[in-house]
């Protein structure tokens, strides 16, 4: 897998050109690097089986470890998951778009295909990530960009020294990204617990709890 310098587009440069070429990508199972509404990521559809593996290839890990799916808005994501309590869509509806990732029950439907239980989910703060995610009507899987054990890179220099052999287009922004992974919490239980805390504290998000 190699990119060619057409293969590596500035969004701001070319927006409809960026947008094009990852709805392609992601259409015929190939894997891409993108900014969000964190840092960088690797993306793909998710229920690909082969951009799965690749993707997990890449960053050497376990093929068990599921990927954070970023999604365009309510009406899809309850296409995957199921939503127990009532007071989570109030929660969620506070959170989003905004960089919490949240893990959700997945729906049976969901579970057979993926073979998991569970998904941990966000609704992204990025435009161009939108306007993907609203084209695809799709999940879009979100990795960080680095091998496994290795801080995430998210400079586009680095990124490029590093990864622009591994994948087959690297979408970059001139505009600062953030250099924080998301938060990620469970919500898979009726009280929200920390899995990780990033950019926005743990203790701010529980304000929104009820």
């Amino acid at each position: 897998m190699q990119t060619s310098n057409r293969n590596i587009i500035n969004i701001e440069e070319h927006p409809e050109s960026s947008l094009i070429l990852a709805l392609g990508l992601y259409n015929s199972g190939r894997i891409f690097i993108y900014p969000t509404d964190t840092i960088y990521g690797i993306g793909g559809n998710p229920f690909d089986k082969n951009v799965v593996k690749k993707i997990s290839e890449i960053k050497g890990r376990n093929e068990q470890k599921q990927f954070i799916w970023l999604i365009s808005d309510f009406e899809n994501l309850l296409n995957y998951v199921d939503i127990t309590f009532e007071n989570h869509f109030d929660f969620l509806q506070k959170l989003w778009p905004g960089p919490v990732s949240v893990v959700l029950n997945l729906n049976d439907r969901t579970k057979k295909i993926t073979e998991f239980d569970t998904i941990a989910v966000r609704i992204p703060n990025n435009n161009f990530c939108q306007k993907l995610l609203n084209e695809i009507r799709r999940p879009l899987i979100s990795t960080s960009v680095n091998r496994s054990g290795k801080d995430p890179l998210n400079q586009i220099e680095l990124i490029l020294e590093n990864f622009s052999q591994d994948v087959d287009a690297i979408i970059f922004s001139s505009d600062q990204i953030q250099q924080i992974s998301s938060t990620l919490i469970d919500l898979t239980t009726e009280e929200p617990k920390l899995i990780r805390e990033g950019s926005t504290k743990f203790v701010e998000l529980l304000k929104n709890f009820n």
